[in-house]
């Protein structure tokens, strides 16, 4: 997706501070719903992605920076921003933050059992970093915006079915997932469009925009969302994969596993809940108006576990 429209002098001037080649070609990237990316291809031939942040401050983006080193530095495979002059990793224009990214020529990850036993692992990696000073402990796109959007419909007599059931789930919810399961950081939305790599390889895991300290077994449970099902219905074989690589590092608790069907649902609303947010009552104009619908079938189906 692309909000922003990035122009070669814009390009230019944000290649300049990080002391790169200018740019020959501009294209937008597939992926992304909150931001705008484009792939550079410059003059000496190198390749670097140039994104800008169409929903975030660029206040909340320098701490997201500073919460992707940090989890970079523990050895975690993402890309961090390059450094422009001042040492600094963004550039505010128009009120928006701009950076250039690395550039990883590979395709999404596939759902084949190999490559979710490595994501399974890959995963479970990243729930051993230990937590960042300033790191938020809410999921964005779960309970708390759950009540944003209960509020707006109230205040713009905007209710609807779903968001009445999304009221009543959350009562539920909240009394049914324990708040002792083990936490840590989640990358929070680990779907195949935030995965690169080939078959049974992660090569990088992007857009930690919903990073958050959080219940581990939910971050497992979204990539179970986001890479388990296929036609509607979830594959069982596709959530033994991606279990087996998670403990083969990390084995679930007693207590995450009793608590799995509430956190996959919990994760399925979350994503037709952010879905509705953006497609329903943000951009009504928007050709995925009915995207959250996908979510919200899954509801009964019965899950492995």
């Amino acid at each position: 997706m692309a909000y922003t429209q990035v122009s070669a002098e814009d390009a230019a001037e944000l290649l300049d501070a990080a002391g790169m080649a200018g740019p020959v070609g501009i294209s937008p990237l597939a992926g992304g719903w909150a931001n705008s990316n484009f792939l550079l291809q410059l003059a000496d031939g190198s390749r670097v992605v140039l994104k800008v942040w169409n929903e975030r401050t660029p206040e909340e983006v320098e701490e997201l920076i500073a919460h992707t080193c940090w989890i970079a530095e523990h050895g975690f495979p993402t890309p961090v921003p390059l450094q422009l002059s001042g040492g600094e990793r963004m550039l505010v224009k128009d009120g928006l933050a701009w950076m250039l990214l690395p550039f990883v020529d590979a395709s999404w990850l596939a759902s084949d059992p190999d490559s979710l036993h490595a994501l399974g692992e890959v995963q479970a990696r990243l729930h051993a970093v230990p937590a960042c000073d300033g790191l938020s402990t809410s999921f964005s796109m779960g309970f708390e915006l759950w009540e944003t959007l209960s509020e707006r419909a109230e205040a713009e007599g905007a209710w609807s079915p779903f968001l009445r059931m999304l009221e009543q789930e959350a009562v539920r919810l909240k009394a049914d997932i324990p708040d002792d399961l083990p936490s840590g950081i989640i990358h929070g939305d680990l779907f195949p469009d935030n995965v690169l790599g080939t078959t049974g390889n992660v090569l990088v895991v992007l857009d930690f925009e919903e990073v958050c300290v959080g219940a581990l077994a939910l971050d497992l449970m979204m990539a179970f969302v986001g890479f388990g099902w296929q036609d509607g219905e979830p594959v069982t074989e596709r959530w033994q994969a991606l279990l087996s690589g998670y403990e083969s590092v990390r084995p679930l608790t007693d207590i995450e596993r009793a608590a799995l069907a509430d956190l996959h649902r919990y994760a399925t609303l979350s994503i037709s809940a952010w879905r509705y947010w953006q497609f329903v009552m943000n951009r009504p104009e928007s050709e995925h108006a009915d995207r959250y619908l996908e979510m919200t079938a899954r509801l009964d189906k019965p899950l492995p576990f």
